[in-house]
């Protein structure tokens, strides 16, 4: 039995693969508590690999995203067996910080090491890397991780006025540094789930 928020079918909103068609398993609880948070870690419901599964199957996208909360707390080998039987592909979106199951068809790493205590990496390698930037950080701390495709996301702060100075910084970065790439939360952008 895992602990599910929600399961629901949408749009990525961030990085690679924004604006692709995915369904989204989003895992109740976390091990850290970020103070940009947009996920209730409290709510949800138990429910067996097999409902999981058949939920996820109703919907004609090709990727499963799996996400949280901090997925990996509860995502197993047979869970991962039973996803992969509906033909989906398998994306995973953690904080890094615990070690992915093997089979996973595509990780995200989002650290949070300059947000939170206790969010050292145990994750260094992945086929996305997607900072969470705040305008000021040494993104030199990211060099030593293994990623095909890095990320700058501008953290949403909720003030309009701060969040187009942090995009403008992360533009700028990205420009002086073009092995990043802007990612913005189209999600937010276009208000869909």
């Amino acid at each position: 039995m895992k602990k599910i928020n929600e399961i629901f079918y949408s749009l990525q909103g961030e990085g690679l693969h924004a604006g692709t068609p995915a369904v989204f398993i989003r895992f109740s609880g976390c091990n850290l508590k970020c103070p940009f948070c947009d996920t209730d870690h409290k709510e949800g419901r138990m429910m067996p690999d097999e409902e999981i599964a058949r939920e996820a199957a109703k919907y004609p996208a090709e990727w499963i995203i799996l996400t949280g909360g901090e997925p990996t707390l509860q995502l197993d080998e047979k869970l991962l067996e039973t996803l992969k039987k509906t033909g989906k592909k398998i994306a995973i979106e953690t904080n890094g910080t615990r070690s992915v199951p093997a089979g996973v068809d595509f990780v995200t790493v989002s650290p949070k090491f300059q947000f939170c205590d206790h969010a050292e990496l145990k994750v260094t390698e992945c086929d996305e890397l997607k900072v969470v930037f705040s305008g000021c950080d040494d993104i030199s701390v990211y060099d030593a991780i293994k990623a095909r495709h890095r990320f700058l996301q501008p953290c949403d702060t909720g003030d309009e006025e701060r969040n187009k100075n942090i995009t403008s910084e992360a533009v700028l970065y990205c420009k002086e540094h073009p092995q990043w790439r802007l990612s913005l939360q189209q999600q937010k952008i276009l208000d869909i789930r």
